[in-house]
């Protein structure tokens, strides 16, 4: 009896031990989250990983109704989810305002059926807050650009609540590090960083 006490708690310990490797970083103190939608996630992924003070990415779905979707339910438009990618960050080292701007300069905000080559609802440019701030920022955000004259077109960005966010398949977690010739290929002929360089003239982060 004495001896099953112990397996079990030593089952215990180790079980909790997993489960507090597996929490998010954002979960720990001093760190935040903010999450978004641009088009492909792989390449939102690389834009926020080159900004100073972004502890990590990862890619994958929200906004949807469809609970743990695959990649083909999202691409085929049917669970309402957008491809987005969830940032980790310090906010002693980066303030979301400048996440911000990487966002900005790496999408097509005046684009309301998708992303450059990527069309469909899944592909559509999002902010998703998660909390008052945020939502204040990001919406001041959206109608300076909208004010700007940077655009003869209106800004279709959505500004929406975060909701549940579901992680991507694995393949697709630093596909740009992984897979560098084929993510190269892809962003140029998909059209991303011609078109960022056309609508920024050299303020995107992730052109090249």
């Amino acid at each position: 009896m004495k001896k099953s006490l112990v397996l079990l708690l030593s089952f215990a310990v180790a079980s909790l031990a997993a489960v507090q490797a597996d929490v998010p970083a954002a979960m720990r103190e001093g760190q935040a989250v903010a999450t978004f939608g641009g088009g492909c996630f792989w390449c939102v992924e690389e834009a926020f990983d080159k900004v100073e003070g972004v502890i990590a990415t990862t890619s994958g779905y929200t906004g949807g109704d469809v609970p743990s979707p695959t990649y083909e339910q999202v691409s085929a438009g049917g669970s309402g989810h957008y491809e987005a990618v969830s940032v980790v960050y310090d906010p002693d080292k980066v303030d979301y305002r400048d996440l911000l701007q990487t966002f900005w300069h790496n999408i097509d905000p005046t684009d309301a059926g998708g992303q450059f080559c990527d069309r469909g609802s899944s592909y559509r440019s999002a902010i998703f807050y998660h909390n008052p701030k945020q939502k204040r920022l990001a919406e001041r955000s959206k109608q300076e650009l909208q004010e700007s004259g940077r655009f003869e077109q209106p800004i279709v960005t959505d500004v929406l609540p975060a909701s549940e966010f579901w992680k991507a398949e694995d393949y697709h977690q630093n596909y740009y590090e992984k897979n560098p010739l084929r993510y190269k290929f892809y962003k140029w002929s998909c059209g991303r960083a011609q078109r960022l360089e056309e609508l920024w003239s050299g303020e995107a982060q992730a052109s090249n």
